[in-house]
């Protein structure tokens, strides 16, 4: 089992988990290793993105993962894989949980859920994989900017204990990353592209300022995201290079 008593660091305060989980690997902490924080002053999201988080109200975690088994061109496997055992451990709760692609978890049209892998690569194969996570669960208010949000307590109107949620995304993951080690990545790619926030349909979407219609055809074997305008032109994007209307 990842989870266990020892394995789990827990700060009251930190600038970022992922940043205290780089350390570790350097320090070779064991697989499964798991740096939660009840505040992040300088969590991140994507491509330098701010995550805001109320102190002791949300889930903010790091875990360490060591996939040695993965070819390092088929690192997107462990964004799917997280993306999927996160949205089945929300699922057990709310309706109607996506995987925004890349990794963002939403509910309806609004974020609940962020996800932030970084990857190292020893040779021709996947070294280590730090995978920050960030819930809201409890948070009632959200000041900054960002869109979208939204917290478990918001939609369900009760308190969760955030460390059963961990408790059973720790769970979900150790069975998923089995799963890549014996090979089987048909069924991974199935239940990603399944759980895909709008994955059925056009929808609008926008690029380098200009808006255009399409529908998702499917994910590139490095992640890219692969657009069928009514043309029947594909396209493929990588992280950042399209936007979603929302």
């Amino acid at each position: 089992m990842f989870l266990t008593d020892k394995n789990i660091i827990v700060f009251n305060e930190l600038d970022s988990t992922n940043n205290y989980a780089k350390q570790l690997v350097k320090e070779k902490a064991a697989q499964g290793t798991v740096v939660l924080a009840h505040y992040q002053d300088s969590g991140r999201g994507q491509v330098g993105n701010f995550w805001e988080s109320e102190p002791n109200k949300n889930l903010l975690f790091s875990v360490l993962l060591y996939p040695g088994f993965l070819e390092a061109g088929k690192q997107f496997y462990i964004s799917k894989v997280v993306s999927l055992a996160l949205t089945e451990v929300l699922k057990e709760h709310i309706n109607d949980v996506k995987i925004k692609w890349p990794n963002d978890i939403y509910v309806g049209e609004k974020k609940i859920g962020g996800i932030l892998i970084e990857n190292t690569v020893k040779g021709i194969t996947l070294d280590s994989s730090i995978v920050g996570v960030g819930v809201n669960v409890n948070q009632e208010k959200f000041l900054s900017d960002a869109p979208n949000p939204v917290s478990m307590k918001q939609l369900l109107k009760n308190d969760f204990d955030i460390h059963e949620i961990l408790k059973a995304f720790l769970q979900k993951l150790e069975n998923y990353i089995e799963v890549l080690r014996e090979g089987r990545l048909e069924k991974v790619d199935a239940e990603y592209f399944q759980s895909l926030f709008r994955n059925e349909g056009f929808y609008p979407y926008q690029k380098d300022g200009k808006a255009f219609s399409a529908r998702i055809a499917g994910i590139g074997s490095f992640g890219q995201l692969q657009l069928e305008e009514a043309d029947g032109n594909v396209t493929e994007y990588m992280f950042k290079e399209v936007e979603f209307v929302v």
